[in-house]
């Protein structure tokens, strides 16, 4: 078994797609309409074949209180891995991304949070050398 596909609620499609592509470098691996919104899913740029991230509506009525309790207590939406989560933290901030949580050390990873201005705090993470 293995990840084959997860999904990140987003407000709005058009704009979460401009930020995980322009801003943190995924590409689109499909944009298919269906009906009001698209079935929106992401890759890593260099993993064409590699899981992938659905970018999906935050329509559903659940959703909402889900995201206000995960965004309420600092808690991401999911993580992302990066080589070096210094480096991307200064990358990111140099693009104006706001972060919740700068770089910290949590045992064998270091960790840093950041509001993917589409509903969701996601954090990106390294293990240590």
């Amino acid at each position: 078994m293995r990840v084959y596909i997860t999904s990140v609620f987003v407000d709005d499609q058009a704009k979460a797609k401009a930020f995980y592509t322009e801003v943190l470098g995924f590409k689109v691996k499909r944009d298919i309409p269906v009906g009001e919104y698209s079935w929106l899913s992401l890759v890593a740029a260099d993993q064409e074949e590699g899981p992938e991230v659905l970018l999906e509506p935050a329509a559903h009525p659940a959703v909402g209180p889900y995201r206000a309790a995960l965004k309420a207590d600092g808690i991401p939406a999911t993580s992302f891995a990066v080589d070096d989560v210094q480096a991307e933290f200064e990358r990111l901030g140099s693009l104006g991304v706001e972060f919740t949580q700068e770089p910290m050390d949590a045992g064998p990873v270091m960790v840093a949070t950041f509001d993917d201005t589409c509903g969701n705090l996601i954090q990106i993470s390294s293990y240590k050398a």
